[in-house]
């Protein structure tokens, strides 16, 4: 079994503590859906604004400006690493903005994806622009592919539509980034809404479906796939953030707290309410699992 830095006590959230590719070398598996947020590259010593204070942009070591040779070695290795621990109908969603997300978009090619859509994520509540001296920066890039050109994909378009008032969702989603409230055990610096990922999750996966991250963080994709029925396994080197996640993940173990949460993605337009969203899907069967226990490990 491969040990990890956290299990929930039902056993459909995983925490493993270290470098993806090192990790994912380590076990065989078939994930279901895969949601990556890798550095965007962009922490070159400029500033922001934030939560009314005007902030350096510097996210740590990790998002350290790299060369576009660097850039793509480095988004060519961890895609490849997922690749292979996709199934063949598996689908993935990249985050980025312009400083990475066209280096992840022909690793992506090159390793024989097929791209879907390339939604933006326009942000409701963007920071203000503080420099006056260009448009103010009010969107990200989520590129949505498929591991194998041929093989076909789940994509839950009735759902989505239904979420849009009955009309086609198109590829500009309108959301906020995230709110107080999902800020209650600490904030990552670069932490996804909950919305967000839910409307990911749902669009792309059945209930049961394994989903991983390989730049865990604060562990939002796996707070998302719980709350909607879900599996979650997630990969993250430093402490900080693991602490984080694992407080994240044993908050919603009260029960009154997930309901809260549940309530306010069905009030955002996020989800749909619990009873009318439950589906009569078959159970999926995954075998052995490397991460759990003999006992959970057909889960």
């Amino acid at each position: 079994m491969i040990p990890s830095y956290y299990k929930s006590p039902s056993n459909d959230f995983t925490l493993i503590q270290g470098d993806c590719n090192d990790t994912l070398s380590k076990f065989s598996f078939g994930f279901d859906m895969v949601f990556a947020d890798p550095p965007y590259f962009l922490s070159s010593g400029g500033i922001s604004y934030q939560s009314g204070k005007v902030v350096c942009v510097d996210k740590g070591d990790w998002d350290k400006t790299k060369t576009p040779q660097e850039m793509d070695a480095f988004n060519l290795r961890w895609l490849t690493s997922v690749r292979a621990h996709m199934k063949d109908n598996a689908t993935i969603w990249i985050s980025g903005t312009y400083h990475n997300i066209f280096s992840v978009q022909q690793q992506l090619i090159r390793l024989g994806f097929k791209i879907l859509n390339v939604v933006t994520w326009a942000k409701t509540n963007p920071p203000p622009n503080i420099s006056c001296r260009y448009f103010t920066y009010s969107t990200e890039f989520i590129i949505w592919a498929r591991k194998l050109a041929k093989v076909p994909h789940y994509f839950n378009y009735d759902l989505m539509k239904q979420l849009n008032g009955n009309k086609q969702m198109t590829d500009v989603w309108y959301l906020p980034a995230i709110a107080r409230w999902e800020k209650s055990c600490g904030k990552h610096p670069t932490q996804k809404p909950l919305g967000l990922l839910a409307r990911i999750i749902e669009a792309s996966t059945k209930p049961g479906a394994w989903i991983l991250d390989p730049f865990s963080g604060s562990a939002t994709t796996g707070i998302a796939a719980n709350l909607l029925g879900r599996k979650y396994l997630g990969l993250e080197i430093e402490d900080e953030y693991l602490a984080m996640s694992r407080a994240r993940r044993e908050e919603i173990e009260n029960a009154d707290i997930r309901a809260d949460y549940i309530k306010r993605l069905v009030k955002s337009g996020s989800i749909l309410p619990p009873d009318v969203m439950t589906a009569n899907e078959p159970c999926l069967e995954y075998g052995k699992i490397p991460w759990l226990p003999k006992e959970s490990a057909t889960v």
